[in-house]
């Protein structure tokens, strides 16, 4: 039978790992908005460079890519103006000048939420090599424990 002789219960070790769990799962979301944030980010560069190659291009023309490989040559008929979706399913027309300045405002915005995802992320990483190392100096407590009241029962017997 194992006694409680140094304090470590059994369920405090199940508990700490069942938050180690928890904060695992919030690390992951985290981890997926912060990815999220990266890849909206890359997007609004890459508009950002669409958008000055088109004024750059002497005839109006870009390569249109169609899916599967395939792209084609369109002219751009007012490459000055673009639509530009500002949430909600709503598209707006804006100059080429307005529209780069809305996308290097929203990369501010997604580069400032990625910092306060980045700081939770850190917490909660914090958090999780603390219980860790809790949890680890519990199972090695719990196992001496077991040790020695296997030891005991033998010098008993």
């Amino acid at each position: 039978m194992v006694t409680n002789v140094d304090g470590v219960d059994p369920r405090e070790l199940q508990s700490l790992q069942i938050y180690l769990n928890e904060y695992r799962q919030q690390a992951e979301i985290f981890s997926q908005q912060l990815a999220l944030l990266e890849e909206g980010r890359v997007e609004a560069f890459s508009a950002i460079e669409a958008i000055n190659g088109i004024k750059d291009s002497p005839d109006n023309t870009v390569l249109l890519p169609l899916g599967a490989g395939i792209s084609v040559r369109v002219r751009i008929s007012e490459p000055s103006r673009v639509l530009v979706n500002i949430g909600s399913e709503v598209v707006v027309e804006k100059s080429s000048e307005e529209a780069v300045e809305y996308l290097k405002d929203r990369i501010t915005e997604m580069e400032a939420s990625a910092k306060k995802v980045m700081e939770t992320l850190e917490q909660i990483r914090g958090q999780m090599n603390e219980i860790a190392r809790r949890l680890e100096a519990g199972y090695q407590q719990f196992q001496m424990q077991q040790a020695r009241a296997m030891q005991d029962g033998e010098q008993a017997g």
